[in-house]
């Protein structure tokens, strides 16, 4: 049998595990990118007049949608990133659960009730921004991508939706099934690369920019948003830092920095990529860091996977090579292995120095460059002397170093002894090159939406003139003579009599 080969027009995949082909996606033509906006604009009245309730019992069901099929979206992610298989089915767990939450926090998302005068009244009312553009990324696409949905559909805000060209079967399938339940022009999907996210940009009628993923990307669309006047909602790129103190265990502490700095091997927002631990632990902290790592990197595949592709795995090593060029060590990992997939080696680093790329850029990748430092304070002065703030995680037994390091550190989240985690519910905001906005969480409904302040009182009683009864022409006439009197013998007539009572009532109605 004869395969043709993919048109131009298509995006294709590599298994970055094998090699093969892992999908070929058609890529949107500049009418699918227009009409797809057009069809979201013309959708968004309606659905921003459906009442919360209704939404938040779709958004139920397109959770249970999903659900159905999670092993098959796991698999396409599996197939396209290289995530292994168990957490490729968590990411979609946990979209689900996103989905879920917001099905239930959408209906009670309310205003304020405002103190003002006496007889008045004050208060806030939330209204869906319109048409929300999301662009979203490869390293956790179901879970990222359904966070930005589930915010912006139960708001009452219809979606286009374009994820990373680096994962476009699984995007394209999360789009269907969804559409599948929710009704029509309230999420679309689009897909392509750089491209098509300008053209994306270039149409009008896009009320919000959320994105996921690179700081070039997000400085583009602040960018554009400075005329389009779009709102932008944006978690980029980070520079994780890890303090480790004195006073704590090595063993344990290497195991929490192996786990911030491996996990889906280092292609996580949040990864751990800067390492500070104290002199006094760092001996036997580097041992088990290095132990860890020699672990993960004997790992098969399905536990220890590839990165997404050759272009990543490239810049991994341009960064490893610089510190090397620089004077750091390499304690284990550092080299790009030979054979077929992009699998790159857990790598510890020490003697690594404050202008290595390692230390200054997002790696994105599984390296643990450790700096030795002489004291806390050190360590937490090096950790906030970067441009980005996303998260930053402290490893101490010390209250007050932990106090110091949440008043301190300029990010969106500070983790106390664990580098993943978090209560249900949470939020953050990134700063700095990291991006701006709340991402997730419930504050991402207050992005969703924009706020009418209402003040109401109540308007006086209409001031109204009555109109002449049939009596009024008799007045003028019963009164020409100034007595008051119809007849020759003075006595009152009916038709003074009458004149006179009309007479009052209009007088008292002019007086109103």
């Amino acid at each position: 049998m004869t395969i043709a080969p993919p048109a131009a027009d298509d995006l294709v995949v590599t298994d970055p595990v094998n090699g093969s082909i892992a999908s070929t996606v058609r890529r949107s033509t500049d009418d699918d990118v227009r009409n797809a906006v057009a069809r979201a604009r013309a959708a968004a009245g309606a659905w921003a007049r459906t009442a919360p309730a209704e939404r938040g019992a779709l958004l139920h069901a397109a959770a249970e949608h999903l659900r159905a099929h999670a092993q098959e979206l796991a698999d396409l992610n599996t197939r396209e990133t290289g995530k292994v298989p168990g957490d490729a089915l968590g990411g979609v767990e946990a979209g689900i659960g996103t989905l879920v939450q917001y099905a239930e926090l959408g209906p009670v998302h309310r205003g304020e009730a405002l103190r003002g005068q006496f007889g008045a009244a004050d208060w806030s009312v939330p209204h869906p921004r319109g048409v929300v553009l999301a662009l979203t990324p490869w390293n956790d696409p179901v879970a990222v991508a359904c966070g930005i949905f589930g915010a912006a559909i139960v708001t009452g805000n219809t979606v286009v939706h374009k994820g990373s060209e680096r994962c476009p079967a699984t995007f394209a399938r999360l789009n269907a099934l969804l559409a599948e339940v929710l009704p029509d022009g309230v999420l679309i999907g689009v897909d392509g690369d750089a491209t098509t996210g300008e053209q994306l940009l270039a149409q009008e009628g896009i009320d919000v920019y959320a994105h996921v993923g690179s700081t070039a990307t997000g400085d583009r669309l602040s960018e554009v948003a400075a005329t389009t006047r779009a709102h932008v909602i944006r978690e980029n790129g980070g520079n994780d830092p890890v303090v480790v103190d004195a006073d704590v265990d090595p063993e344990w502490a290497a195991a929490q920095v192996a786990l911030g700095a491996f996990a889906n091997t280092g292609q996580i927002c949040t990864s751990v990529e800067r390492v500070y631990v104290h002199q006094d632990v760092a001996e036997p902290f580097v041992a088990a860091l290095v132990a860890e790592a020699e672990r993960r990197t004997a790992a098969p595949a399905a536990e220890f996977g590839p990165l997404v592709d050759d272009r990543l795995r490239g810049l991994v090593q341009h960064h490893v090579d610089d510190a090397i060029a620089r004077g750091a060590a390499v304690r284990t990992g550092g080299v790009t292995p030979g054979g077929l997939g992009s699998f790159y080696p857990a790598t510890v680093l020490t003697d690594c120095t404050d202008d290595m790329l390692v230390l200054t850029e997002e790696t994105f990748g599984p390296i643990a460059p450790v700096r030795v430092v002489s004291d806390f304070a050190e360590g937490l002065r090096l950790a906030a002397a970067d441009r980005y703030g996303l998260a930053a995680t402290v490893l101490t037994n010390d209250t007050a170093h932990a106090l110091r390091a949440a008043a301190e550190l300029p990010v969106g989240t500070v983790k106390v002894n664990a580098v993943f985690g978090g209560a249900p519910g949470g939020s953050a905001q990134p700063r700095g090159a990291s991006g701006s906005g709340f991402g997730y969480g419930p504050h991402l409904l207050d992005e969703m939406t924009t706020t009418t302040v209402v003040h109401l009182e109540a308007a006086p009683a209409r001031r109204t003139v009555e109109p002449p009864t049939a009596g009024s022409g008799s007045t003028l006439a019963g009164t020409g003579t100034g007595t008051g009197t119809g007849t020759a013998t003075g006595a009152p007539g009916p038709a003074a009599a009458a004149g006179a009572t009309a007479g009052s009532a209009d007088t008292v109605g002019g007086t109103r």
